[in-house]
């Protein structure tokens, strides 16, 4: 009786799964109308399981969901029920058009059952960086195979470019081998801006965060795995962490998509949907630092090149996806003790509430890091591009276009104006911003903001004599100074080895190009110098597995590839090594 309930419980699951490779098939392939038509019986038939399978659920207090789902059920239900009835009441089955909502349907009740999983991750056999790793390779591998069906592209695609292009897109990278607006259909382009949305934010969150709402719960370990990965503080608030990452996301992708749209005018685009459609795919690409772009030559365009405030709507989407979830989180929690414990007691006339270190050191740390960055950037390329590629740019044109240019080589790859024509110097600063680009725990690549904050606090506490770094009445754990210096040296390695390689497979390729590809690549920012489609089958593979490590970070696949040793309880004595 037990395997039966189990088969059972697992059915409904299998023929959704089933429904969702028959989804790939239909949006991928040309097919004759007889295929068509049994697919519309099939989606029929899982519409129902679906329907019968939630309202069975309740049926057994042991599988019963909690009551937080109730509402959530009984709506999905409804749809589903409502589907079948609009289906049923179209007679001729040749000229039945399937509408979109169906297939949300399907797509809901996948998620909906694949939450309901019970998969206990283990550190003894998994660890996090193992998951976050394994995680990111999934989703790349799928995004290959979709890239590659008929109807994703317009002329077909080779494997090694759906690769280069599944890669770039997970990574958040931007580079592409082939333009994404005219090469890719319009599902094309979908699975790409489906890709980049969960590069950015992490599969795990999406698949954590829906597996906890459905179930209700998680088991203590699961707790523990997540807690490394979410960077939560507590194992209590994993969840509450998680939940506070895919709302804030949504919410400023959302906003960011309305400020495109009304930066924009409809006769730029040939319909109403493609304007809705471009203002979508640039604020998603936008707040994850992904570059990616419908438009031939990004933002650089006739059309947009002069489109200041889109400039500075992306800009500033790209700033805040780079500055990291838990600072995003911080400034929330400034904002509301603003509110609540300073402005509304002064209105009510009652003393303020004294709540000390609401921003805390990271915080600190990154914003004075980013600030820097962004103005010592925006003043070098303002300074030695006034005259070259913004020669014909009004005084606010140069500010916003230096600001920009300052902003997007911390990994987000928009252009607004020709990279190849930058000067030697231009390119340097470039190069640079690249390398470090974003912050922790955020949507962006590279060594990141905190990483050289520490590094230069380290060498100025250095130059001192000090032992221990202190700033802001707060000394800096010895730990994340190793880590610091161990990822930079790293990336340094990573980097050089990359353009070894490079200039082995394509001896012809100037070298300056494939340094600036490379660090691009690194640093999941996707400029290049025009290099990136002229690359050899070799090359692309090296650039694949430096977009994928820049995203994962070297450190993080050391810590899954090696086994941790336990704390020893002794000390060998202390030697000073001669250095310098």
């Amino acid at each position: 009786m037990n395997a039966i309930l189990r088969i059972l419980k697992y059915l409904p699951l299998a023929i959704i799964l089933v429904a969702e490779v028959a989804i790939i098939y239909d949006f991928g392939y040309q097919k004759p109308v007889s295929h068509q038509v049994a697919l519309v019986w099939f989606y029929l038939v899982v519409l129902v399981v679906g329907a019968v399978n939630i309202a069975f659920r309740y049926l057994r207090k042991k599988w019963r969901p909690p009551r937080s789902v109730w509402v959530f059920d009984a709506m999905l239900a409804f749809f589903c029920v409502a589907l079948v009835v609009d289906i049923l009441e179209l007679t001729d089955l040749r000229l039945l058009q399937l509408t979109q909502w169906t297939y949300l349907a399907i797509m809901l009740l996948f998620v909906r059952e694949a939450s309901t999983i019970r998969i206990n991750y283990r550190k003894r056999y998994v660890n996090p960086a193992q998951l976050f790793v394994i995680s990111f390779l999934l989703i790349i591998t799928l995004g290959t195979i979709i890239l590659t069906l008929p109807n994703a592209t317009h002329s077909g695609i080779s494997i090694i470019d759906a690769l280069f292009t599944s890669t770039s897109a997970v990574c958040v990278t931007g580079l592409i081998v082939v333009d994404t607006g005219s090469y890719f259909t319009l599902f094309g382009q979908s699975v790409i801006l489906l890709l980049i949305q969960l590069g950015g934010i992490g599969i795990m969150t999406f698949t954590s965060y829906f597996s906890y709402f459905f179930k209700g719960g998680a088991t203590y370990e699961n707790q523990l795995m997540l807690k490394d990965m979410a960077n939560s503080d507590k194992i209590a608030e994993v969840f509450d962490t998680l939940r506070r990452i895919i709302i804030l996301t949504l919410a400023i992708e959302l906003a960011g998509a309305m400020l495109v749209f009304f930066s924009v005018t409809t006769d730029q685009f040939g319909s109403l949907s493609s304007r809705i459609y471009f203002s979508v795919f640039h604020a998603v690409s936008g707040f994850c630092n992904a570059g990616f772009s419908t438009l031939q030559n990004s933002l650089y365009e006739t059309v947009f090149r002069f489109n200041f405030p889109l400039h500075l709507i992306l800009a500033f989407l790209l700033i805040a996806g780079g500055l990291g979830f838990p600072i995003l989180f911080n400034f929330y929690t400034y904002l509301r003790h603003l509110l609540l414990d300073r402005l509304l007691p002064k209105l009510r006339s009652r003393p303020p509430r004294h709540r000390p270190w609401i921003i805390n050191i990271n915080t600190r740390i990154v914003i004075i890091s980013t600030i820097v960055l962004l103005a010592l950037g925006t003043v070098s390329i303002f300074i030695l591009e006034y005259n070259n590629t913004m020669a014909g740019y009004s005084l606010w044109g140069k500010m916003v276009t230096a600001f920009f240019g300052a902003a997007t080589p911390r990994t987000a790859g928009f252009n607004t104006i020709d990279t190849s024509a930058l000067h030697f110097s231009t390119i340097l600063v470039v190069m640079f911003l690249m390398f470090v680009g974003a912050s922790p725990s955020s949507t962006g690549g590279g060594i990141k903001t905190s990483t050289l904050a520490l590094a230069f606090l380290n060498i100025y506490n250095l130059a001192r004599d000090r032992s221990r770094i202190e700033v802001f009445r707060k000394q800096i754990a010895a730990n994340s100074v190793h880590r610091a210096f161990a990822i930079i040296t790293l990336s340094i390695i990573n980097i050089g080895i990359a353009i070894f390689l490079i200039t082995s497979f394509d001896p012809e390729l100037k070298a300056l190009d494939v340094v600036f590809e490379t660090i691009s690549a690194y640093g999941t920012v996707g400029l290049s110098l025009g290099i990136t489609a002229t690359l050899s089958s070799a090359s692309k593979l090296v650039i694949i597995v430096t977009m994928f490590v820049g995203r994962v970070s070297m450190l993080t696949i050391m810590v899954a590839m090696l086994r941790r040793v336990k704390h020893l309880n002794y000390t060998y004595p202390t030697e000073r090594i001669l250095i310098n």
